[in-house]
């Protein structure tokens, strides 16, 4: 949907749902009971909504302890804080009004209707106050992702991760790529447009070369770099190996639940278990999968297709295996492999080439193979510099680099380099939002709560 769409009227006449007109209210705090509960106004009609629930509004930015009253039949709603944010000065760009109440369900209800009962207010749709604050040019598009992250964060490095996206940090990156492209343009259009002028400087051309060739080499060690996304989506851990290596019982151990069944029978694991971790404040997702061996059931063969796939897939795997009775690894890993031995309380256990000794039984080695874990984790999924955090990044990137290596593999005319070159920036832009991003947006503020 287009800035345009999103401001037009409908056919009826009446406001379209994102349109300035209208004035939006939602509960901006937890649904359910609480102490305390933020019920936000954002519009032209946020105003006149404060004064008819609360009285006068009260001076800007400043709280004020009001009683609520219905503006219907004056019935008391409650007693709590008002606040007044006069537009543009404000989240949204808009006049906003906030009422402070307490959090029962009864109070916020009757809170709510108070509200909609003010004409020219209705409720808001997922994501509308931070869409309109997104429209009003508060925040970019990678700070409006970062801000999803940062609702969604469940570990402490996945919050400062979110937090320095948020805070503009993944914007200020790709907007300093992005002026160093224009300087490159710019060497370019003087090159075609003032080449026979005495007081041009010569070697514009090779000059903007130099700065398209570093560009595309720091472009393309962003895109090498998948520490930010990893730790968005979780480093990958799958277990794997032969049956009753102890693969689900060493999940069991990690999760600290029984998260997976347990039996000597070998074949039981058929599909893949997932348990999910918070070590070091890393998120790990730790994959159980079936038992590898050769066999004529169907389901245990679809059980070993999918540890392949799982192994393939992952950041770091584990290849269990019985002390008492080493195997070599016959899986296929794109990553990182190490081998744990494992069953070393039994009789005629050792080490032998695994990276890990460990009993799952005893718990002998363990929390050593659990530290390492940590540290593989916060090696793979965090980093001191802000990065892509998701596969719409990695697309605008990727497309960029393209462009630019287009550019340096071919001896073009200045005309077509920096039409590249303006390729190439659209494409930065539009990660944070200066360009072509229609297609994203429904998808992204639809991922957020009512309220935000």
């Amino acid at each position: 949907m287009t800035e345009t769409a999103l401001f037009r009227d409908r056919d009826d006449g009446s406001p379209s749902a994102g349109e300035p007109r209208d004035t939006i209210v939602a509960l901006s705090t937890a649904a359910g009971r609480a102490a305390v509960a933020v019920v936000r106004l954002s519009g032209s009609r946020a105003g006149p909504a404060l004064d008819a629930i609360a009285g006068a509004r009260p001076a800007p930015r400043r709280a004020s302890y009001r009683t609520f009253r219905s503006p219907t039949g004056g019935e008391v709603i409650d007693r709590g804080l008002a606040l007044w944010l006069p537009g543009p000065g404000s989240a949204t760009g808009e006049d906003i009004a906030e009422l402070h109440i307490h959090g029962g369900r009864a109070v916020v209800a009757a809170a709510l209707e108070a509200a909609l009962s003010v004409p020219g207010v209705r409720m808001a749709e997922p994501g509308e106050f931070t869409r309109r604050a997104f429209l009003a040019g508060r925040m970019d598009l990678a700070e409006v992702e970062g801000l999803a992250d940062l609702i969604e964060a469940e570990t402490e490095a996945q919050r400062r991760q979110a937090l320095r996206q948020s805070s503009g940090e993944l914007s200020a990156r790709v907007e300093a790529w992005r002026e160093r492209l224009i300087g490159a343009m710019a060497l370019l259009e003087a090159a075609i447009d003032f080449s026979d002028e005495d007081d041009v400087p010569a070697g514009l051309r090779e000059r903007a070369q130099e700065e398209i060739g570093r560009l595309a080499q720091d472009l393309s060690a962003a895109l090498a770099d998948t520490r930010a996304e990893r730790l968005r989506d979780g480093f990958r851990v799958a277990l794997v190996g032969p049956p009753n290596a102890g693969k689900s019982s060493l999940l069991n151990l990690l999760a600290r639940r029984e998260a997976a069944i347990v039996a000597d029978a070998p074949g039981t694991t058929r599909d893949v278990i997932e348990t999910h971790l918070d070590l070091g404040g890393v998120p790990v997702i730790v994959a159980d999968t079936a038992g590898l061996r050769e066999t004529a059931d169907a389901a245990e063969q679809e059980g070993v297709r999918r540890s392949t796939l799982q192994a393939r897939a992952a950041d770091l795997v584990i290849w269990l295996e019985d002390a008492a009775d080493p195997t070599q690894p016959s899986i296929e890993a794109s990553s990182a492999l190490w081998r744990v031995a494992n069953k070393a309380d039994l009789a005629g256990a050792k080490k032998g080439e695994a990276d890990h000794l460990i009993s799952v039984r005893s718990g002998l080695g363990v929390e050593e193979l659990i530290a390492a874990l940590t540290e593989a984790a916060r090696a793979g999924a965090s980093g001191e510099a802000i990065g892509l955090t998701r596969a719409r990044h990695r697309d605008a990137l990727s497309a960029a680099v393209a462009a630019l290596r287009e550019c340096l593999d071919h001896p073009l005319p200045e005309e077509l380099a920096a039409e590249l070159l303006r390729r190439a920036a659209g494409e930065l832009g539009r990660i944070t939002g200066k360009v072509g991003v229609e297609d994203v947006l429904d998808r992204l503020f639809a991922s957020f709560c009512i309220g935000k």
